[in-house]
């Protein structure tokens, strides 16, 4: 019998997987789960497939994240991948890598998290790996799988010049949530929960999935999951297209506003440009089609990379080694 009071190193592998297995629900279209020497899915023929890990001590600190903290970002930002694809994403493998002192409450918290992450967005957890680590050391990863029903991917080599520039979903929030941590965090007389808010995204970020295909099926011409900034992340879709993405900051100061309360106006606008960990969708679509619920952001134009109101703007943002 698994308690959450031992440690990994204190249990057998197949009792840890028997104790987490009933946080994963099956779901259609995951013809062999986990159990067997691998998953088979039924799919349309064209697969989106990606993968991310996150290390403790450089994507997360255990005094700002929970287990089930870590366990949510790292479905969000894999299953976001899968979206900015124009895929729907169907179903994920999870490896952990752990120091065999690490409390199995850990472990359960975080495949829990991820059981209740996948099943709300209809994805079946197909399986994984567990490895044992040295001290101290603790990785998650996840493989993320998506179909595209029959649908060319949206790339981001795709943009055109006089193409719309449009985001759906929040720009800064995370990277203010960061902000605020590094800060100590007081959320204490927050006006309007915007703090609150901001840390929520940071440790437990959402993605508009739905909007991948939405975007796809209005005829996205390039299409990016904003992970490592916008100013970054636009700038890998106008040197793929060979194209210059001009944003407007008339069109950005709303979302730098809606967090000055929390950080104030300089932090903000920062985080808007170069923020990570967002997990919003960066689209490009022909003039006079974006789809309900996008905001438009700017255009493609001549040139190469990326200018606000015409002033060029470096490429900054999250880099995983140059930080």
């Amino acid at each position: 019998m698994v308690t959450e009071a031992q440690t990994l190193g204190e249990v057998s592998e197949e009792g840890l997987l028997r104790s987490i297995f009933p946080f994963f629900t099956l779901q259609p279209g995951l013809l062999v789960g986990p159990g067997d020497d691998a998953a088979v899915l039924a799919t349309s023929g064209r697969v989106v497939a990606t993968t991310d890990s996150m290390v403790r001590g450089r994507d997360w600190l255990d005094e700002w994240s929970s287990a089930a903290d870590v366990g949510t970002k790292l479905l969000t930002q894999n299953l976001a991948d899968v979206a900015a694809m124009g895929g729907t994403p169907t179903a994920v493998l999870v490896t952990l890598m752990a120091d065999p002192a690490t409390p199995v409450a850990w472990a359960r918290d975080f495949a829990r998290s991820i059981g209740d992450g996948a099943a709300r967005a209809g994805v079946a957890v197909a399986g994984g790996d567990l490895s044992s680590a040295p001290a101290d050391v603790l990785v998650v990863s996840i493989t993320a799988l998506g179909d595209l029903a029959g649908r060319q991917p949206v790339l981001r080599n795709g943009a055109h010049v006089g193409d719309t520039l449009a985001v759906r979903g929040t720009l800064g929030r995370s990277g203010a949530g960061l902000a605020l941590l590094q800060q100590g965090g007081d959320v204490v007389g927050s006006p309007s929960g915007i703090r609150q808010q901001c840390l929520d995204h940071h440790r437990r970020p959402t993605a508009p999935l739905a909007a991948g295909v939405q975007a796809a099926a209005a005829g996205a011409t390039a299409m990016i999951d904003i992970s490592d900034g916008l100013l970054r992340d636009a700038d890998r879709v106008a040197r793929a297209s060979g194209v210059c993405v001009a944003l407007s900051d008339a069109a950005l100061r709303p979302h730098v506003e809606a967090l000055v309360p929390a950080v104030g106006d300089a932090t903000a606008r920062e985080c808007v440009l170069s923020g990570g960990e967002e997990h919003s969708l960066l689209a490009t679509f022909p003039a006079g089609s974006v789809p309900e619920g996008w905001q438009v952001l700017g255009a493609v134009a001549p040139g190469s990379g990326v200018t606000v109101d015409g002033e060029p703007q470096q490429p900054r943002g999250w880099d995983h080694f140059h930080q």
